[in-house]
């Protein structure tokens, strides 16, 4: 159940569905039974419940809701968005079916029940909330009881996680066959709070008409790409990583990068240093080894080697042309290529410049790993890429215009390819907010394209293995915990994916 549905896709999952014989007004008696089942696992028989309808089919799961309730013991109070005479097709079916009264919405009073159902807007909500729903929106959060969501909290945007001018805060909500981008991407993540996916008869057959292409990012998304190292493997066969090392300042962020791209599996990790750095690298460093180079022509040289197939370039290597330079000659030389922080900030404004590059080598792997500074900074020239509705589709569109794989970081995490395959990722964790964690995040990645794992899905594994490293330390975290974590975070990873 990877699979991210938009409100369209959604749609279409629904006509499909139809078409296969299962009709509306089931999978509606199916959903609000769902909710129902949400508000009775945390609730006792007799609580009251206000049920909150708007005036499309979220509404009518609100009426079967109310429904199921009723029977059930709890005084239910069902309260209208709009007027009940409007309501059409499977939503006016299932308020014939509610035979208690409905009273207006902007005369309910949140406050006095136990828990509240937002059964008023759905995913699908493309206008500004105003007027009797904003204000309704408004008792509902100011009234601090809980509130169970149908399909997502009222006032979000199921497709970008955008509030609509106001959204309820849910204390969970219920939806229905698949995940939407909206309940991962912030901040639709915060406001839905934990979120169950209910089973309403909808056959997972119509994904194969529908081919999403946004998934919540996991091992069902890269799991088959990367796997333990065959036990007649070798280290030859893991690849060699190369970290690229800026002057004595940021000697520390290529050392993390090239721990991390070790500890993932790489066979062979370099850390390729200017002389001035050479002895700090060479006292601190033991498994990993260490290569002078000078300059971009330096570095032409040492990845001339093909045994050295990957390339890490970027932390603390310095904002300005060399750093450019470089990241040309890596772009150049046929390694599979990771690119982060001042290998991006050199390219400031200048993305084309880089989509020259990797489109001249198409068959190797590129990656960014931006945030979001770094990422307005390389594609600041570009309104229709940093102005996206969404920050799924910033990174989408940031990717075909790289041609590369695109890691754009934060909370909610977004891969992007440039096909248009994207993942969510929702393992992260706030104590990952911390100097050098992007460091270790490029060298896991540069270390899984070492090992041959394909672009799109080595930064996919890439991103949510270091956040179960994360995960795994907690509170307290330094980066350098990171690749220490790693070994337990693939020892789990591997025995799964063997069951």
């Amino acid at each position: 159940m990877d699979e991210l549905l938009t409100t369209s896709e959604m749609g279409e999952a629904d006509r499909l569905s139809g078409a296969a014989g299962f009709s509306g007004a089931t999978l509606m008696d199916r959903a609000g039974a769902a909710v129902a089942d949400a508000v009775c696992r945390a609730r006792p028989t007799g609580a009251r419940v206000l049920v909150v309808c708007g005036p499309g089919n979220n509404g009518g799961d609100g009426f079967v809701a109310a429904r199921v309730l009723a029977a059930r013991g709890y005084r239910v109070e069902v309260a209208l968005l709009g007027d009940r005479a409007a309501l059409k097709g499977d939503a006016a079916g299932a308020a014939a079916k509610w035979s208690g009264a409905v009273g207006a919405a902007r005369d309910c009073n949140p406050a006095a029940a136990d828990v509240v159902v937002d059964a008023m807007f759905g995913a699908g909500l493309v206008r500004v909330i105003e007027a009797d729903a904003l204000a309704l929106v408004e008792r509902i959060n100011a009234s601090g009881r809980p509130v169970v969501a149908v399909d997502v909290p009222s006032g979000l945007d199921g497709n970008t996680g955008q509030v609509r001018g106001a959204a309820v805060r849910a204390s969970e909500t219920v939806t229905f066959f698949r995940l939407k981008p909206g309940h991962l991407l912030y901040p639709g993540r915060r406001l839905c709070g934990p979120v169950r996916v209910a089973d309403i008869g909808i056959p997972a057959s119509v994904l194969d008409a529908i081919r999403p292409l946004a998934r919540r990012n996991g091992p069902g998304v890269f799991g088959a790409a990367f796997r333990a190292p065959d036990e007649e493997g070798h280290k030859y066969g893991r690849g060699h990583a190369v970290v690229v090392s800026g002057g004595i300042e940021g000697a520390g962020a290529p050392r993390l990068a090239a721990r991390a791209a070790l500890r993932i599996g790489a066979g062979l990790v370099t850390v390729a240093s200017p002389g001035e750095a050479l002895p700090i690298h060479a006292a601190a460093l033991t498994a990993v080894m260490v290569r002078r180079y000078e300059g971009a022509e330096g570095l032409a040289g040492l990845l001339a080697d093909k045994r050295r197939n990957a390339v890490v370039l970027g932390p603390a290597l310095g904002v300005g042309a060399e750093t450019r330079d470089m990241a040309t000659a890596a772009l150049r030389s046929g390694a599979h290529a990771v690119l982060d922080a001042d290998a991006l900030t050199s390219h400031e404004g200048d993305a084309q410049a880089l989509a020259a590059l990797v489109s001249s080598r198409p068959e190797r792997g590129v990656v960014i790993t931006p945030h979001a500074g770094e990422f307005a900074r390389l594609f600041s020239n570009q309104p229709d890429i940093v102005g996206a509705e969404s920050k799924l589709a910033a990174a989408r569109r940031a990717a075909a215009t790289l041609g590369a794989v695109v890691v754009l970081k934060g909370a909610d995490t977004v891969i992007a390819a440039p096909d248009g395959r994207a993942a969510i990722n929702a393992n992260g964790t706030p104590w990952l907010g911390t100097a050098g964690s992007g460091d270790c995040l490029a060298g896991i990645a540069g270390g899984l394209l070492a090992q041959s794992v394909p672009a799109f899905e080595a930064a996919c594994a890439a991103v949510w293995l270091h956040a179960e490293a994360g995960r795994a330390i907690g509170p307290g975290l330094i980066a350098e915990d990171l690749p220490e974590a790693l070994p337990g975070v693939l020892r789990a990873y591997f025995a799964r994916e063997a069951d």
